[in-house]
């Protein structure tokens, strides 16, 4: 009967991916979509020992309990739980030179990481503080799922909770953890996810343009060069990326504003923020916060939720509003 059901299950997936693929590729071109399913696919077989593999210390199911008892060891690990629950609101001014003058004062909610089932203590932070914010744009840079394999519907229930508060329009990307399959479900929320694309934005007869790559740090299928390819080269444009590793390329392309997370900011931090580790190439002062490289203006938030285990230590969880301003 087990081998039944789990047959059952291998055909019903199968069946899903051949429809989620025809939409895609309708979308978005036939190789893209069937490369990033592809490479999801050989991701789930690795995971079960085939082929080589990358080391990704998430899907090493002892590290979790090697995490936990060790900070239980310390007596931190309580600490460190409520910490994953206080998510706070920070804001941030960005200073843009090439910013339209109908865009000045103009505010994007930042909402990263959510990993919305692993903690559901953080979302529910998340949910009492959104309805107090005010906003023109929310954007969403990834990592809705606590694994980065497996099912996801628990995970889509609880972004689904969160976007319930969220009044502006939504723009988001997907992450390491996330699968192209949960693109139907996000944008049935409302989120306009985008796939290497990008949406103008406009007011009064100016614009501001919104691009968003895939993710660029296990999957690698971005593509800065298609996401770009109708912004004009003197306009204002804001990148959303789930790692801010592609800094470079995206500062080179011309991009005024890079958004992303990722890093958690270390999340297990020593005294004054100083990130353990940060899973990221990465200089560290792009680790967490605002930064600036050549003319472009970046920041990389810690995240709403936690990744592996939900503690964290000396860095708190945020939200972030971005205040835009001409220079």
């Amino acid at each position: 009967m087990d081998q039944e059901v789990m047959d059952q299950e291998v055909m019903d997936q199968e069946a899903m991916d051949q429809e989620a693929l025809a939409a895609l590729e309708q979308r978005l071109g036939r190789v893209y979509a069937r490369q990033r399913l592809g490479i999801e696919n050989d991701h789930e077989a690795q995971r079960f020992g085939q082929g080589l593999n990358f080391f990704h210390i998430e899907n090493w199911y002892s590290v979790h309990s090697v995490i936990r008892n060790s900070l239980r060891l310390v007596g931190l690990y309580g600490r460190g739980r409520n910490n994953a629950a206080d998510v706070e609101v920070r804001h941030n001014t960005v200073r843009l030179k090439r910013l339209p003058p109908r865009f000045d004062g103009y505010c994007i909610l930042h909402i990263s990481d959510l990993h919305a089932d692993m903690s559901e203590e953080a979302m529910r932070r998340v949910t009492a503080l959104l309805p107090g914010l005010r906003y023109d744009l929310c954007v969403l840079t990834g990592d809705y799922r606590g694994k980065t394999f497996g099912p996801f519907e628990t995970c889509l229930a609880g972004v689904a909770r969160v976007c319930a508060h969220v009044t502006a329009p939504l723009y988001g990307v997907l992450g390491n953890h996330d699968t192209i399959r949960m693109v139907p479900g996000l944008e049935a929320m409302g989120i306009r996810m985008l796939l290497n694309e990008a949406e103008a934005i406009v007011r009064d007869g100016e614009t501001l343009h919104i691009a968003g790559i895939d993710d660029a740090h296990f999957y690698r299928v971005d593509s800065i060069a298609k996401a770009a390819e109708h912004i004009p080269h003197d306009a204002c444009a804001i990148l959303l990326s789930h790692t801010p590793e592609i800094y470079k390329q995206a500062a080179h392309a011309g991009f005024s504003l890079l958004l992303g997370g990722h890093t958690h900011g270390g999340q297990i931090c020593l005294p004054g923020g100083i990130p353990v580790m940060l899973d990221s190439a990465l200089p560290r002062r792009m680790g967490s916060g605002a930064w600036q490289y050549h003319d472009m203006a970046g920041y990389t938030s810690v995240g709403a939720g936690s990744c592996i285990v939900a503690v964290r230590l000396n860095c708190r969880p945020e939200i972030t509003l971005h205040h835009l301003t001409r220079a």
